[in-house]
Formats: structure tokens, C-alpha cells, sequence
């Protein structure tokens, strides 16, 4: 029984609470209607219509990797600069730097170095004083590339000596330590200041055989 009055005067609060709320209502209706329109004016008289054409993202994350691109225009320049020199030499240009990519695909490139390729056949891999000298040549036209040609920090030259797939000599000149020290040396002493010869091969000590019992 004194459950079912609870609920009872529960109801009975409900319902005169919206009796007043609709009294209430009615007063101020009118008030209500008046306040409404005027922040309706103001609110319009605020909004601020935006070209979505036009924005732009403040910041996109990307992710670095280290990379090589080629450079084909300035590769023809500095080969046929090379082929004056030796018909049968090639030459090409690498620009090292990283790759900037983002989460859609696409990427940018930052150039940081632009790095020299010189190929040369030859007929005996251990003439010193030939490839010295040819070094000396070479790195000429490199020094005397103007600055303004080349994307990044001139890097490093290499020189490979080819007489066949399996007996080559690869080499590489730093630019800075070629400018700081390497001209008052002779064709033979600037060979080796550079070559650094590989090491021999190591074969693996036999395996003895464990005796069993």
C-alpha cells in the first residue's frame, strides 16, 4: 500500500510540474519568440563563408628515407666533358639526399650531395701511373663544374678501371681531401692515395670431423 502511494505522488509532482511549465510557457512565449530572433540576426550577421578550395593543411607528417636519384641532363654534360678526354669513357650523376614520403604515396626529394660516376676500360689493371694520371684529368673537370650546376655539396667521384667482369678496380676521391691535399703529388702516389685495395677472400678453416665413439 505505501508503495503504491509513493508512485502515486510521484505522479501527482509530474503532473503539476507541468502544469506550471505550461503556464510558464505561455507566458513567455512571446519573450522567448523576440530573444530567438535576435540572436538569430546576430548569429547571421557573424557567419563567415569559407573557400574549402583554399585551405590548407598547416602540417603532413612524412617519413625520411636515404635515396639515390639520377640526374640524366647533367650525366650528358659530364660524360661528354669525359669523352673529350677518352672516347671510350662514360661518366654519370647521382643526386643522394632523402626521400620525404607521405601516407598518401606521394614524396619530396631534398637533395644533401651530387655524387660523379667515371667508367673506363682498360686493357691492364695495374698500370698506377695511367690511372693516376687519368684521375688528375678527371677530377679537373669535376672541380671546374660551376657551383651553381650542382644540386647539394659536390660528394664523391668514383673511378672504376674495367678490363672485365671479374678484374676491376673501383675508386673513390673525396672532393674536400682532393682539394686539400692531392696536388703536389705524382700520377702513381695520387693512385694510391685513394685506392684502397679489397681484402682477400677468407675461406672458412676445414671442420674436423668429431670422432665417434
Amino acid at each position: 500500500m505505501k508503495k503504491n502511494q509513493n508512485w502515486i505522488i510521484a505522479l501527482i509532482l509530474t503532473a503539476t510540474a507541468g502544469a506550471v511549465v505550461l503556464q510558464n510557457s505561455a507566458s513567455q512565449t512571446s519573450d522567448a519568440a523576440t530573444e530567438t530572433a535576435r540572436i538569430t540576426d546576430t548569429l547571421e550577421s557573424s557567419v563567415i563563408i569559407v573557400d574549402e578550395s583554399k585551405l590548407t593543411s598547416i602540417y603532413e607528417g612524412c617519413g625520411y628515407m636515404w635515396a639515390y636519384h639520377e640526374d640524366p641532363e647533367f650525366s650528358q654534360k659530364i660524360n661528354d666533358a669525359v669523352q673529350a678526354l677518352n672516347p671510350l669513357a662514360s661518366a654519370k650523376v647521382q643526386l643522394f639526399g632523402e626521400d620525404c614520403i607521405y601516407a598518401d604515396g606521394r614524396s619530396t626529394f631534398g637533395v644533401m650531395e651530387t655524387d660523379f660516376y667515371i667508367f673506363l676500360p682498360v686493357s691492364d689493371s695495374t698500370t698506377e701511373e695511367y690511372f693516376g694520371n687519368w684521375m688528375k684529368q678527371v677530377m679537373t673537370i669535376i672541380i671546374s663544374v660551376p657551383k651553381e650546376e650542382v644540386q647539394g655539396r659536390k660528394g664523391f667521384t668514383e673511378f672504376s678501371f674495367i678490363k672485365n667482369e671479374n678484374e676491376y678496380i673501383t675508386i673513390r676521391v673525396d672532393t674536400n681531401v682532393y682539394l686539400n691535399d692531392s696536388s703536389e703529388i705524382s700520377d702513381a702516389e695520387f693512385f694510391q692515395k685513394f685506392y684502397t685495395p679489397l681484402p682477400p677472400p677468407t675461406t672458412p678453416s676445414p671442420i674436423t670431423p668429431t670422432a665417434t665413439p
